[in-house]
C-alpha cells in the first residue's frame, strides 16, 4: 500500500507516519505543493496512491484545492471510481459543517485533531484497508 501524509505541522506527520507504516510506505509532503509534486511524479511513473491523508488548513494551497488537484491528475491518467486514491482530511475545526460545505471534490473521510489512535484507524478501516489488531 502506498500512503501520502500531506501535513504542514512536524508532530502531526511523524505520528500519522506511526499509525500509517505497519499498512505500507509513507512518504510525506509538507506542503499542498509537494503533495502535488509526489502525486504527479507517482502517476508519472505507473503508480499512485492508495491513500491520502490531507491536512486541510496549509499555507499556499490549501486541502481542498489540493484534492481538487489531485482528483484532476487521476482524471488525466484515466483513474476512476475504486481505482483512485482514498483521501482522509485531517482538521483542527471541530464543525464538520465548516469543511464539508467546500466546493469541488469531496474526501472519502474526515479526522478532527487531536488525533486519536483508535478513531484514525476505524475511519481507515471503514475504507476498506486492512487494519492490524496490535
Amino acid at each position: 500500500m502506498q500512503i501520502l501524509i500531506v501535513e504542514d505541522d512536524f508532530i502531526s506527520r511523524r505520528l500519522l507516519s506511526r499509525y500509517l507504516s505497519a499498512l505500507g510506505e509513507c512518504d510525506m509532503a509538507v506542503n499542498g505543493e509537494e503533495a502535488m509534486a509526489a502525486v504527479r511524479t507517482a502517476l508519472e511513473s505507473g503508480e499512485h496512491y492508495d491513500l491520502v491523508c490531507l491536512d486541510i488548513m496549509m499555507p499556499g494551497i490549501d486541502g481542498h484545492e489540493v484534492l481538487a488537484g489531485i482528483r484532476a491528475l487521476e482524471d488525466r491518467h484515466g483513474l476512476d471510481g475504486d481505482r483512485r486514491c482514498r483521501v482522509v482530511m485531517t482538521t483542527a475545526l471541530e464543525q464538520k459543517d465548516a469543511y464539508a460545505a467546500a466546493d469541488g471534490p469531496q474526501p472519502d473521510d474526515y479526522v478532527v485533531k487531536p488525533i486519536v489512535r483508535r478513531n484514525f484507524l476505524e475511519v481507515i478501516e471503514r475504507l476498506g484497508f486492512a487494519v492490524p489488531t496490535t
